[in-house]
C-alpha cells in the first residue's frame, strides 16, 4: 500500500450522494488513491406515516441516511432499541436518542440473524431502494419508505472527465443499484467506449444492474465503503503493477 498522501496512478470516481461521497473521498485519499467525487442522486426525505410508538419492540436501520432525513416524527422512538447497520448509522442513531443495542457487520442480514427475544415487532426505516431481508420465525417488520435518492442533471464534468480518459483506465465505484444503472445509461448516452472503465460494486445486487462490456466489474467481501476501498486501492496496486484482474460479475 502506498503511503498516505502519495497517489496510486489510476484515478478513481466516486458517485454516491452527498455527505457520503466526501466521506469516501476523504476515507479514499488517506489511502492514498487519486480519487474525485461526481455525485450522480441527492438524497431527499420522503412523506411517511410513523406506527405508534407502543406498536414497535425495536428500530431496524440500514443507513444513517434514514436518521437525517426521517424528520420529526423521530422524537416518537426516543429511548427505544435499534439495530444499526454499521458503525455510523449506529453513531447517528444515539444522536437521534434511541439505544443502539445490535450494530451489524456485512450487511443488514446479520443485524436480524441476532435479534434479542424480547424485539418481535420492528420497524424498518428505509430508503426507496434497499435489500430484501429475511425475518427470523414469530418477527413481523413494518417498513417506511423515509428518504430517496434522486438523480441529479448529469454532471458535465464527469463526462469530460471520462472523454479525457479514453486512452487510459479508470474505476468508478458504485455504491448502490440506483448508481450502476444511471452510470451504464450515461455512458451509453455519452458514446463511450466502456473497455478501460473498471467497476467495483458494493455488492453481488448492485452488479447485477450492470449489463454493459467494461474492463472489469469486482465486487467487495462485505457491502461497506470500507470494503469497497480497500477492493478500490487493490485494484489500484495491480494496476500500477500492470496485472489489474478481470474478474466480470455482471
Amino acid at each position: 500500500m502506498s503511503a498516505p498522501g502519495a497517489s496510486l496512478p489510476l484515478p478513481v470516481l466516486i458517485l454516491r450522494p452527498e455527505p457520503g461521497a466526501q466521506a469516501s473521498l476523504e476515507a479514499a485519499r488517506k489511502l492514498g488513491l487519486a480519487a474525485e467525487a461526481y455525485p450522480l442522486f441527492e438524497v431527499r426525505p420522503q412523506a411517511w406515516e410513523a406506527p405508534p410508538a407502543d406498536d414497535i419492540d425495536a428500530l431496524v436501520l440500514g443507513s444513517a441516511n434514514a436518521l437525517r432525513h426521517g424528520g420529526g416524527a423521530l422524537d416518537l422512538y426516543r429511548g427505544k432499541p435499534a439495530y444499526a447497520v454499521g458503525q455510523k448509522t449506529a453513531e447517528a442513531a444515539r444522536a437521534a436518542g434511541l439505544d443502539v443495542v445490535g450494530t451489524g457487520r456485512g450487511g443488514l442480514q446479520s443485524v436480524l440473524d441476532a435479534l434479542a427475544p424480547e424485539h418481535r415487532r420492528l420497524l424498518r426505516l428505509a430508503g426507496r431502494e434497499r435489500v430484501a431481508l429475511h425475518l427470523p420465525g414469530g418477527v413481523t417488520m413494518t417498513t417506511r419508505e423515509v428518504y430517496a435518492s434522486e438523480a441529479l442533471p448529469a454532471p458535465e464534468a464527469l463526462r469530460q472527465r471520462l472523454r479525457d480518459m479514453t486512452q487510459s483506465a479508470v474505476l468508478v465505484l458504485l455504491h448502490s443499484g440506483e448508481a450502476a444503472a444511471r452510470f451504464e445509461d450515461l455512458c451509453r448516452e455519452w458514446g463511450l467506449a466502456t473497455d478501460a472503465i473498471h467497476l467495483v460494486a458494493i455488492g453481488p445486487r448492485v452488479s447485477a444492474r450492470l449489463h454493459s462490456p467494461w474492463g472489469s466489474v469486482r465486487c467487495a467481501p462485505e457491502p461497506s465503503d470500507a470494503a469497497l476501498l480497500a477492493l478500490a486501492a487493490q485494484m489500484c496496486q495491480e494496476a500500477f503493477s500492470g496485472s489489474i484482474q478481470v474478474d466480470n460479475q455482471t
